[in-house]
């Protein structure tokens, strides 16, 4: 994995000091991809969720209803395009392309996918309209939060909860501003939510109304609001 390879503290291979400088050249190489790809998309919605979700759960549905209407309300949908709850998204979104380009509305290119290299085997899910394969997670996040105006949290685990507060932190911070972040899924996200206000809070970790920058919610429609 080039991820690991780059961040391994003591390569096996004597000329590490020779092959890092030019992995500069690779990762440069991605952002471009990135940049070049996805520059004309038009407004944009980031949407993450566990990629171990079957597709017959309530959160696959989930996922396909807030694609539907995202499209419908005129995002396009940027997920991590691989399976679960992402092809859940990127199926909804691609549906509704169809179901409004009946109706004499050209929608197209409105379900992008950004893929990420990974141990175990991951393509991008038959939902994509537009996807971009990356090497390395950090250009990857970069895409998710620049070609963005906002992000939609379904259910999911690790990678879920990294995109989830590496959003809030640029928010916080105010790298990126009026950038809504929502969390669908009440009953899931309760108890972060309650460690979030009742430790993090209440210790003094993070500022009195820091919590007010997540919205939750259990519906699709009033997430895309």
């Amino acid at each position: 994995m080039h991820d690991q390879r780059l961040l391994d503290a003591r390569p096996s291979d004597p000329d590490w000091t020779q092959a890092d400088p030019w992995r500069v050249m690779r990762i440069q190489a991605e952002f471009v991809e990135g940049f070049g790809t996805l520059a004309d998309i038009g407004p944009a919605v980031s949407v993450f969720g566990s990629a171990r979700v079957p597709s017959d759960h309530p959160y696959y549905r989930l996922g396909r209803e807030l694609g539907e209407l995202l499209v419908e309300a005129g995002y396009a949908v940027i997920t991590g395009g691989g399976p679960g709850t992402m092809a859940a998204v990127n199926q909804g979104a691609s549906q509704e392309e169809a179901r409004l380009s009946q109706d004499e509305i050209p929608v197209r290119n409105r379900s992008i996918g950004l893929g990420i290299e990974l141990p175990f085997e991951q393509h991008l899910n038959d939902w994509v309209d537009i996807g971009i394969n990356f090497r390395y997670f950090f250009a990857r996040k970069t895409m998710f939060v620049k070609y963005a105006c906002g992000f939609i949290v379904l259910p999911g685990g690790f990678g879920t909860l990294d995109e989830l507060f590496e959003a809030l932190t640029l928010v916080q911070t105010q790298k990126v501003t009026t950038f809504p972040v929502v969390l669908v899924g009440s009953k899931y996200w309760a108890g972060l939510i309650d460690w979030i206000g009742n430790t993090l809070e209440d210790e003094g970790m993070i500022s009195p109304g820091d919590l007010d920058l997540i919205d939750v919610t259990d519906s699709p429609s009033q997430a895309v609001q």
